[in-house]
């Protein structure tokens, strides 16, 4: 006969709870299966399937406790009961793992929710076959499949919530959802179940020794202590996984901060190195710089930018291995870019070690100073420009002063030479020793000339010259002096403007370098002569103005880079003992400044050398001034009272004697103030001649207080010195130390004449003012 059963409320309630914290559990421990990877992820797999199965088979189990049927007992089979623990186990593990493979679709969820909601079904019907008790057990079909669909619908929802984002409000719902249906499947699944007494309990199947209820709250306090040390377990690996993902936030922060200030330093190339040396990242300053981007240049070694003489003397290698000893390497050289250029590198090359002191790479910086050498080395050039323009500027200063004093000594020799000739007899031997005398001492003052020359202190009469006609001109005496051996062209271009130079110091100049190319071509050659206008290619520092160069080439042996730095020094010489002074180049070089322009040499071995003259070019319009035969040397018309002011008394001596045998009456003075007193003193005088380099007044301070205090006195100034014309004295006679009798006698002949002239210009004009001043006064009385 049927007998109905009844249900303990408390316990179902039970089982409705297990059912809600068994899905939530799940539902947290498969979002720690989604957050990780590998084994971890199989762990949590395993044991989301363990929460899910295992719960539904405690609220299962703890509701069939709480089922009763009175009068009878109820027993369960242990092995049936142990499968059915195992079955939703099961199945709820193998739809995880098909739902979580990459991939998986609707169907996949589908078939997976249908697997499992058949295994939890089955679960159930395997649990009531577990059952032991004196009476039949039947089903109602419609209520065994409604139990099925539950069952399927909730599988299918618990695995498609088990791998969602969702929060833990939206968990906790879909917790109690799922709670509810689980235990709605099995309370269906019991509500079409029938039961019919028959005989007392069956003892040959068994029965439970142990109270049912007892029994439900021990099932159920294991369930919930599992459940809970699932969920703290979870708990603490979310709370790990949280620092960690803070920690990997913020070490990817601080990488892509450092990442972004690498690659915004543009001015330094900044990668990192293996321990073989391959380059492990790339900066943009590394790309800008060298030339190279970060797929190209990644996984080379940096030997890579090294040029093939560092790398023939293992530069890479060592600079490795001394970072590695030392821990720090810093050198500087010349690196190779990509497309083959060199640049100066200031490198750095720290080793990086961890914590153990193992090695494992380097960083290294590269900064490109190419343009701190090279101003550094600009520096340097002007500081060693710099010292050698004060050197040969104290070397000019010497030898100025030093050809002064010659110059002084040459006066005396050539005056008393020339005196001496007049008064000793007709003799042939006398004569000859005589004439070497005299010869020796003109070669001095040539020697005297060229010291000038260079210390720029020569007197210059710069005038319109023509340079083809100039060389022309000097044809005949070029070819006689270089010798048959030695062929001479000239080029210059039709046209060629004329220039602003001495044309008797240009000459002087031409000469003195067609003689250095023939000591440069012994066994014979061709020199070349040629003219023409600065250019743009003319790399040439010339002063502001236009330039006409004046060159001499020849096929000679040539210079090397030491003697051409040298060439153009006072006194320095490649020619033997007694065949060169060393004051060639340095005349011409002196003579090219003083007339503003410049001297330039070109010259390698075995191609000969070229040396440029470059000079102004002379206004439009110039004119070249002739040179007229200056007249034989005579006696001024009458006996003059002549005043001698000079310093040194050799030259005072020996200009005294020159003027009283040509006739006129000498007094002497050593200095410019004394000169102004005997002026003071004696009248009569007619004529002053004085030294210009004086101590305490010079010879143009002196014409100056003779001007204000003498007018009309003739005044002829005697020196070899350029810087007379500087100064800013009327227009004198000049006489040129060492100046012999001759010379002498003209100067004072056109002195002379010249004051004559001066002096009735100025009378004519008073007599004519004169008579204007008398006639106004007729004119006056009349009207």
């Amino acid at each position: 006969m049927p007998h109905p059963g009844t249900h303990d409320s408390a316990l179902v309630a039970i089982s409705i709870l297990i059912a809600a914290a068994a899905s939530y559990t799940a539902l947290d421990l498969a979002a720690r299966m989604r957050a990780t990877t590998g084994w971890p992820s199989r762990a949590w797999l395993a044991a989301a399937a363990i929460a899910m199965g295992g719960g539904i088979w405690s609220m299962h189990f703890v509701a069939m406790l709480a089922f009763s049927l009175p009068g009878l007992e109820v027993g369960y089979d242990l092995r049936l009961t142990l499968l059915s623990l195992a079955l939703p186990i099961a199945v709820t593990g193998l739809g995880f793992v098909v739902v979580n493979r990459p991939g998986a679709g609707r169907s996949a969820l589908c078939l997976s929710g249908l697997v499992m909601g058949l295994g939890i079904a089955g679960m159930h019907y395997t649990g009531m076959m577990a059952m032991r008790m004196p009476a039949d057990l039947r089903y109602n079909r419609l209520w065994v499949g409604l139990s099925i669909l539950i069952a399927i619908g909730a599988a299918v929802a618990a695995l498609w919530l088990a791998f969602q984002q969702t929060s833990v409000k939206l968990r906790l719902l879909a917790a109690a959802v799922m709670g509810f249906a689980v235990s709605g499947m099995h309370y269906a699944a019991m509500q079409g179940s029938a039961f019919s007494a028959y005989a007392p309990v069956d003892h040959a199947h068994g029965t439970a020794g142990v109270n049912q209820t007892y029994l439900a709250l021990w099932v159920t306090g294991t369930t919930f202590l599992i459940l809970v040390l699932a969920l703290a377990a979870a708990m603490f690996d979310r709370h790990l996984s949280e620092a960690s993902e803070h920690e990997a936030v913020a070490l990817r922060a601080s990488e892509e901060r450092f990442r972004l200030l690498l690659q915004g330093v543009r001015d330094y190339a900044i990668f990192m190195l293996d321990t073989e040396g391959r380059i492990a990242n790339w900066n943009a300053g590394a790309e800008r710089i060298k030339g190279y981007t970060a797929e190209e240049i990644v996984g080379s070694h940096l030997s890579r930018f090294y040029t093939p003489a560092d790398l023939q003397h293992g530069a890479p290698a060592l600079a490795l291995e001394t970072s590695a000893r030392e821990g720090r390497f810093e050198a500087e050289g010349w690196r190779m870019r990509k497309d083959g250029s060199r640049f100066w590198a200031n490198v750095v090359i720290d080793a990086i070690r961890d914590e153990q002191g193992l090695l494992v790479g380097y960083a290294k910086v590269t900064r490109d100073i190419t343009e701190r050498k090279q101003a550094q080395e600009a520096l340097d050039q002007a500081r060693e420009a710099l010292a050698q323009a004060q050197k040969m500027e104290a070397v000019g200063q010497l030898t100025g002063g030093v050809a002064h004093d010659f110059n002084n000594l040459l006066m005396a020799v050539l005056g008393s030479l020339e005196l001496l000739r007049k008064r000793l007899p007709d003799d042939p031997k006398l004569t000859r020793l005589l004439d070497n005398a005299v010869q020796g001492a003109q070669r001095g003052a040539a020697l005297t000339q060229r010291m000038l020359a260079f210390a720029r202190r020569q007197q210059l009469k710069p005038e319109a010259v023509d340079l083809p006609q100039l060389v022309q001109g000097m044809t005949d005496l070029l070819q006689s002096s270089i010798g048959p051996q030695i062929r001479i062209e000239t080029r210059f271009p039709l046209g060629l403007p004329r220039v602003l130079v001495d044309a008797h110091q240009c000459e002087l100049a031409l000469l003195n370098l067609t003689v250095n190319t023939r000591d440069a071509m012994p066994e014979g050659g061709t020199i070349t002569i040629a003219g023409r206008q600065a250019g743009e290619e003319d790399a040439v520092d010339l002063p502001e103005g236009r330039f006409i160069c004046l060159s001499v080439a020849d096929t000679g042996s040539g210079m090397d880079a030491a003697t051409l730095a040298r060439a153009q020094e006072p006194f320095f010489t490649t020619k033997g003992v007694g065949k060169g002074t060393g004051l060639g180049l340095p005349m011409v070089q002196g003579l090219a400044a003083q007339s503003q322009g410049l001297l330039t040499l070109r010259s390698q071995v075995g191609e000969g050398t070229t040396a440029e003259m470059w000079f102004p070019m002379a206004e439009a319009g110039a004119q070249a001034e002739t040179v007229n035969a200056a007249p034989s040397p005579r006696m001024s018309s009458r006996s003059l009272a002549v005043l001698v002011v000079d310093d040194d008394p050799l030259v005072l001596e020996n200009t005294a004697a020159m003027l009283e045998d040509l006739g006129h009456y000498a007094v002497e003075a050593r200095s410019g103030q004394d000169a102004l007193d005997l002026l003071d003193r004696r009248q009569g005088l007619d004529l002053v001649i004085t030294d210009h380099a004086m101590p305490g007044m010079t010879g143009t301070q002196l014409a100056e207080q003779i001007a204000r205090a003498h007018p009309g006195l003739p005044v002829i100034l005697a020196s070899g010195y350029a810087e007379v014309s500087s100064e800013r004295t009327p227009v004198l006679p000049r006489l040129s130390k060492p100046f012999d009798q001759g010379t002498l006698a003209q100067v004072i002949a056109n002195a002379v004449h010249g004051a004559e002239i001066s002096s009735k210009i100025i009378n004519f004009r008073s007599r004519a003012a004169t008579l204007d001043c008398s006639g106004a006064s007729r004119d006056a009385h009349q009207k």
